[in-house]
């Protein structure tokens, strides 16, 4: 387990609050609406974070947007190189993908790897007419071509530095902080 030392805070739950008002805005005025537009999480934060842009979305528009939760655990490329059992929380999409515009919601975005793994599982499921990635962070240092359509805040950092997310649904405070790693 890496020590992991507090920086400083990027976002208090305000400043969340209004990133994710934002770029709920920023979906709509996109997709034109929101015919056919759906949110899927992944899988820890991003889940709770779709289902906030859901509902900011809703009192915006008067409509509501479905949203799913997606576990990308077995299409991660380094799943044999981790040295635990990986859980499986599963997948909840309860509609149809094929035709969509699938808006990714996701806290961080760092490498691309989790992204690129997240589109491989919704390809499984269908094709969508477009995917378009929202984070509430982005910290650069990408390793595959992948960007967010949506952020909340673009933060550059260094590479031993961290971007931790806590938020309310799972760890009882909105709060994002940047960390170091020690030694």
């Amino acid at each position: 387990m890496k020590n992991i030392v507090k920086k400083t805070t990027i976002m208090d739950a305000e400043g969340i609050r209004r990133s994710l008002v934002r770029i709920a805005h920023e979906i709509i005025e996109k997709n034109r609406g929101v015919k056919d537009v759906a949110l899927v999480g992944i899988r820890r934060e991003g889940v709770p974070l779709a289902q906030r842009l859901a509902a900011e979305i809703g009192k915006i528009e008067k409509a509501e947007v479905p949203v799913g939760s997606l576990d990308i655990t077995l299409y991660r490329d380094d799943l044999t190189m981790l040295d635990y059992n990986p859980v499986i929380h599963g997948t909840e999409i309860d509609f149809d993908v094929t035709g969509m515009n699938i808006v990714l919601v996701d806290d961080v975005l760092y490498t691309g790897r989790t992204i690129r793994a997240a589109m491989d599982a919704l390809m499984d499921m269908g094709r969508p007419t477009t995917i378009q990635l929202a984070v509430l962070i982005d910290r650069g240092h990408r390793e595959l071509p992948i960007r967010a359509d949506y952020a909340g805040k673009n933060v550059p950092t260094a590479r031993k530095e961290t971007i931790e997310v806590y938020l309310k649904e799972d760890d009882d405070r909105d709060e994002v902080v940047l960390g170091e790693i020690a030694g």
